[in-house]
């Protein structure tokens, strides 16, 4: 594919969740859900890439989403070469002098495969065809970028022209240059000529060429994620970059940063079934549909329906005489648009969050590195929780200055530390926690451990936790 130089997929895992709301959330964002199989978006991703003589995949993730990425990483038996935490997100041109840089240590002259881990491609031989043409291009040092063969004249995307073909790399081109998302005028001349491709946002680029065209073209960028990366520091599994120096890169994309301004850019167009599942009608584009073009996750009944994208998770969802819809039901949010309105979801999240509401950032499952949480019932001074502890979870040694909490075992067993004792609890046995006891809860057991939490007092925010010991290494800042 590439010589002797060694291909290194790196994925990148950022995102806001804002698009496929309610059901994707800043907290939760589209890649670690399983929208289109059983498997999630972003172990697909790492699958995807498992390719001969490539390196193990390098992750770099939102700080928040790191317990729930390493978890996803072990249920499909993938030992990443890092999981590299990002303490604020700078875009992409600051991650892929992350990955340059990390790449370039061990040899410089490495090719990185930089992804996006919410993207379906439905085409994984096509895939691995593009990826070797892309690597051949990179290894004569170019930055090769895929470019999607348009089958419509999508305004969503933006656009590559494709330039002259590249001498002695079968399938690849020369970049003429990069358009902006266009109007539907200027997306149908696009189709209509020729010779266009959608810009996917994959990369594949040796090590010390992306770090020679960052330091020609953005030269702010790397002093700042070179000294990020010097001051990192090893927290469990993870590389933790420094926040303040990290922070002082541009928030800028690669495109902007790098392949507008470069001369060694180049194309390798392809089609992989690919799509970026930037909104609901999109996620409706690719899932299977009925004879009336309908998608339907949950529990759903349609009578005289077309066209619609209905997913219901906890109640029945019935729709009549519709059509063109988006209907999504969560626990604590029902969506309903015109699909062709589902780009403007994003605008809608904005507005929630400009009110303070809570439903762009959290479900109502709150994840957390030992189980989940779910608040049942709140009043002004009691909180009902339904608490879930996987085997061997253990949350940290705490105290609450304001409130004090009743559990109920339901299933399982607990191993609940109260200040100087240490008891086990089973189904239907419960204790009290004292307002300000040192407590800790624990399971012991091979099973989940649910158990039914009461809380009272003047206070009952996550933020009334004094923390005292806490093996996942967390601030003490949240439960």
């Amino acid at each position: 594919m590439s010589g002797t130089r060694r291909l290194h997929p790196v994925i990148l895992s950022g995102g806001s969740g804002t698009r496929l709301w309610p059901l994707s959330r800043s907290s939760l964002p589209k890649q670690l859900l399983a929208l289109c199989g059983k498997r999630t978006m972003i172990q697909d991703t790492v699958l995807r890439v498992a390719l001969p003589e490539a390196a193990a995949p390098l992750l770099l993730c939102n700080e928040s989403h790191r317990f729930l990425i390493a978890e996803q990483m072990q249920e499909i038996a993938v030992k990443p070469a890092a999981i590299v935490l990002e303490p604020v997100g700078r875009n992409t041109a600051p991650a892929a002098a992350v990955a340059a840089l990390i790449v370039a240590e061990s040899e410089p002259q490495d090719i990185v495969l930089l992804l996006p881990s919410d993207h379906v491609v439905k085409d994984e031989p096509a895939f691995r065809a593009t990826v070797a043409v892309a690597a051949q291009a990179a290894a004569s040092g170019r930055i090769a970028t895929f470019g999607i063969t348009p089958d419509k004249p999508e305004t969503g995307y933006g656009y590559i022209e494709r330039g002259a073909a590249l001498e002695g790399i079968a399938g690849a081109f020369a970049v003429r240059r990069f358009t902006e998302k266009p109007d539907a005028a200027t997306a149908a001349r696009h189709l209509a000529e020729g010779g266009y491709c959608w810009n996917s946002g994959m990369f594949v680029f040796r090590a010390d060429v992306m770090l020679d065209e960052l330091e020609r073209c953005a030269p702010a960028i790397l002093p700042a994620v070179r000294e990020a990366w010097a001051k990192s520091v090893r927290d469990l599994d993870f590389v933790r970059l420094d926040k303040d120096a990290f922070a002082k890169a541009p928030a800028i994309s690669l495109d902007y940063a790098v392949m507008e301004k470069t001369d060694r850019a180049a194309l390798v167009p392809c089609s992989l079934g690919w799509s970026d599942v930037g909104s609901w009608s999109s996620l409706w584009e690719i899932r299977k549909q009925d004879e009336a073009g309908n998608v339907t996750q949950g529990d759903v009944v349609l009578h005289d329906a077309h066209g619609s994208f209905v997913h219901s998770e906890h109640q029945l969802a019935a729709l009549v005489g519709v059509r063109d819809l988006v209907v999504v039901s969560t626990k604590d949010a029902l969506l309903i648009a015109d699909k062709a309105r589902a780009q403007d979801v994003s605008k809608l999240v904005e507005r929630l969050k400009t009110e303070k509401r809570s439903e762009p950032a959290d479900h109502a499952v709150i994840y957390r590195p030992w189980g989940s949480y779910e608040t049942i019932d709140l009043g002004e001074r009691h909180q009902v929780k339904h608490i879930m502890v996987k085997p061997g979870g253990r949350l940290s040694l705490q105290s609450h200055r304001h409130r004090a909490e009743h559990w109920v075992v339901v299933e399982g067993i607990a191993r609940v530390t109260c200040d100087d004792k240490v008891f086990l609890l089973e189904g239907n046995q419960s204790t009290y926690i004292p307002l300000g006891a040192k407590h800790r809860l624990e399971n012991p057991g091979d099973k989940p451990l649910h158990l039914v939490e009461v809380q009272s007092g003047s206070y009952l925010g996550e933020d009334d936790i004094v923390r005292y010991e806490d093996v996942y290494g967390r601030v003490p800042e949240k439960s």
